[in-house]
Parts: C-alpha cells; sequence; structure tokens
C-alpha cells in the first residue's frame, strides 16, 4: 500500500531544486566571464611566404621608373627625287648600309628620254662655242697682224723721216724730200695709234660675244648635268652609314617626287624614350640623372634627361633620355630597356625597402615584428617619398625595427600575427 510523503520531504526537494538552478546559473556565468576574458586566437604566416625589411638611416635617391625602348637619335627618311614606278628593291629590313648602298631602283622612261636630249643639246652648245672661239681667235690674229704691219711701216717711215731731216739740214736733200717723209711718218703713226685702239676694242667686244657663247654652253650642261642627276637618282640610296630600318614601298609602285621611300638610322646613335606614370612624371626635369638598364644583366647605361613630352597619352608621359656611356655589342633600335631616372636625393632618413603599397606621403599599416621574431603587431606609418626600391620614413618605427614589406591585406584587420 502507499505511504503518504510528510510535507518536510517536499520542501526539501524544492530546496535543492533551486540550488542546482543556481549552481547552474553560476557555472554559466562564469564560463562566460572567462571566455570573454580570453584573447582570439593569433593568426599564423609562413615566414617563407613574407618579405621582412630593417629599417636604417641614410642617404636615398629618389627615383621614377618607366618601361621603354632604344631609337635612333637620327632617321632618315630616304626620298624619291623624281616620279618614277618601283622597278627593283634590293634591301631589306635590318640591313646594314653605306651611303652609296642600293636600296631601291626607279623606272622612268621620260626622264631617260629628257637625258638623252640634254646630252645633245650640251654637245651641240659645246661645238658651237668652240667653233666660235676659233672665229673669234682668228678675227683677233688677224686684226693684231694689220695693226703690227701698220706699227712696222710706221717705225721705218719715222726712221726714214729722221735721216732725210739730218740730210736736209746739211743740204744734202731738198726740203720738199724731207717734208714728204715726215707726212708720211705722222701719217703712219696716226694709223698705229687708231688700230691699236680699234685692236683693243675689239678684243673687249669678242670677249663679250665669246662669253655670251660660254653661258650658253654652261646652260646647256647644267641642264644636262641635271638630268643626269634625276636619272642617277632612279637608284634610290641610302646616304649613310646604318641600317635600314624600314622599305616603306614595294615594287611595282608609283611614287612622286618628295615620296618617303625608305628609313635609315645609324645604330651606334641611339637614345632611349621612357614611358613614365602621369603621377611620377611631375618631378621629372631636364638635366635630371638617369640610368638605363638593357635587360642583359651586365650594362648599366648612364644618361641625362633632354627632354619630356609636355602631354599624356594613355596615362603616360614620355621621357627622352640622352645616353652618356658606351653601347652593349647587342644594343639595337627598339630594343626595350628599363629607364630609372634621379629626381631628388635626400640625406640622413630613415627609410625601408619599398612597400607593396602606399603613396608619396601616405599612411599605410605594416607589420613590426617583436624582439624574439616569433610575432608580429601592426603599426601606423607615415610615409615621406618613394622611390623605385626604397620609402621613406617619416614616424612610426625607428632605426633597426624589422618590418614585413610584402603585401598582407590578406590578413584582414588581424592586428597581431605569428611568424613560423
Amino acid at each position: 500500500m502507499d505511504v503518504p510523503r510528510s510535507k518536510a520531504y517536499a520542501r526539501n526537494k524544492k530546496i535543492r531544486r533551486v540550488v542546482y538552478i543556481v549552481l547552474g546559473l553560476a557555472m554559466v556565468g562564469g564560463i562566460t566571464v572567462v571566455l570573454a576574458r580570453l584573447q582570439p586566437a593569433v593568426q599564423s604566416v609562413d615566414r617563407n611566404t613574407v618579405v621582412i625589411d630593417t629599417v636604417k638611416r641614410g642617404n636615398v635617391a629618389i627615383q621614377r621608373r618607366g618601361l621603354g625602348t632604344l631609337v635612333p637619335e637620327e632617321i632618315i627618311f630616304v626620298t624619291a627625287m623624281t616620279n618614277g614606278r618601283v622597278a627593283k628593291k634590293l634591301l631589306y629590313n635590318g640591313d646594314k648600309v653605306t651611303p652609296d648602298s642600293v636600296i631601291l631602283v626607279l623606272n622612268n622612261p621620260d626622264l631617260q628620254k629628257d637625258m638623252v636630249d640634254s646630252e645633245s643639246q650640251y654637245n651641240s652648245a659645246k661645238a658651237a662655242f668652240e667653233n666660235r672661239k676659233v672665229e673669234i681667235e682668228t678675227q683677233l690674229l688677224a686684226q693684231r697682224a694689220n695693226a703690227a704691219q701698220i706699227k712696222s711701216a710706221y717705225e721705218s717711215a719715222k726712221l726714214e723721216a729722221e735721216s732725210y731731216e739730218k740730210l736736209w739740214s746739211d743740204r744734202v736733200v731738198a726740203e720738199l724730200q724731207y717734208k714728204q717723209r715726215k707726212m708720211a711718218a705722222d701719217e703712219l703713226k696716226t694709223r698705229n695709234e687708231l688700230a691699236h685702239e680699234q685692236l683693243a676694242k675689239n678684243t673687249e667686244a669678242m670677249k663679250t660675244q665669246l662669253a655670251v657663247a660660254q653661258a650658253t654652253l654652261e646652260q646647256a650642261k647644267a641642264q644636262f648635268e641635271f638630268r643626269k642627276t634625276q636619272f642617277a637618282a632612279l637608284n634610290i640610296k641610302a646616304g649613310i652609314h646604318g641600317v635600314l630600318q624600314e622599305v616603306l614601298v614595294q615594287p611595282g609602285a608609283q611614287v612622286q617626287a618628295g615620296t618617303s621611300l625608305a628609313r635609315v638610322s645609324d645604330p651606334k646613335r641611339l637614345r632611349a624614350e621612357v614611358q613614365i606614370v602621369e603621377t611620377q612624371a611631375r618631378d621629372i626635369q631636364e638635366g635630371q640623372r638617369a640610368e638605363i638598364d638593357t635587360r642583359n644583366g651586365v650594362s648599366f647605361i648612364p644618361g641625362r634627361v633632354v627632354r619630356k613630352d609636355p602631354s599624356v597619352i594613355n596615362g603616360t608621359v614620355r621621357v627622352t633620355v640622352q645616353l652618356l656611356g658606351v653601347l652593349p655589342p647587342d644594343a639595337v633600335p627598339d630594343m626595350s630597356v628599363d629607364g630609372m631616372i634621379e629626381v631628388a636625393r635626400m640625406d640622413d632618413v630613415l627609410y625601408v625597402q619599398r612597400p607593396t603599397f602606399g603613396q608619396d606621403d601616405g599612411t599605410i599599416k605594416l607589420f613590426k615584428l617583436e624582439p624574439d621574431e616569433r610575432y608580429a603587431n601592426a603599426v601606423t606609418v607615415q610615409l615621406g617619398r618613394l622611390s623605385v626600391t626604397v620609402a621613406v620614413i617619416k614616424s612610426g618605427l625607428n632605426v633597426g625595427d624589422k618590418v614585413i614589406v610584402s603585401d598582407t591585406q590578406q590578413l584582414g584587420d588581424t592586428n597581431r600575427i605569428k611568424l613560423n
């Protein structure tokens, strides 16, 4: 049979229930407090996947870097001097050339006919000039001979008159005879003077006539030489020692005088054209020092900035660098190069290897290693000017601090990491 429970038993049961509830709540609260006081788990990073650098103090060259190519200092455009059709192509892109190297041969039948006609006209003018020259010289010789005869007759008459004058004074001959001899001598004297005067005038006149014939000859010769030059220009020559960069026309093409036919350059005289990002090109000025890397692992060619384009194309500015050093043997036009331009030099500053992210005078978060180098804590760093490989530090770090400069964006908001 059932035995009825006492009231004391029921009260004790309630008390135990309350105690259990209180103890449970206390345990939950304690656990909550402990969990709240625990720090979040530290994220681990493989040491081999990050780049670590030490903060240093010293002098820093601020440089700007860009990609570029080597280009000839002078490019000669070989042009057609006359109209014609391209008959032959004798050289090709990349061939070495001398001033007399024939690149193309043009054909122009009309020009060939004009040259033959001008040669014939020149030969005719030359023959006419020679004939006229002989005629003039013959006439002058005849006049000189006549003047010489008159002079000889005058001298003879003069001597005879002088002798008759002495005979007349000695009363050997009559006065009439003496006067006749004297009159004859005076007449010949006048004729002699006129003959020499006429000879002088005719000599000058004939020189003028010969000069006219000479001018006609020179005109015909100049026309012939011009036609010869035009005909010779059908052989398109390089004009300089260098390399044929490009032939701009193909056989069969009809070209006009002045048309560019080929490009020739001197491969020993090159300069670098470097493309600098617009935001970095503001500090670049003429005269600044530069270095050109030809990417052969050996040659860094010194240079200086000689020109900066005033316009921006596709976000970059073209900077021209004159090369001051010796070019490597493999340097050729259009060769890809790296250019570094020194825009400033800062002395006695803190610097570190350039972080993956950051801008001039910007603020970034870097992880600074603790002394044991097992953990790294996030610090705020104020940057100064950035160069190609280094960044100036304004604040946030000290000499000797080791920081992670590689990309840590994948760590998110983490402020402490462990290096494994």
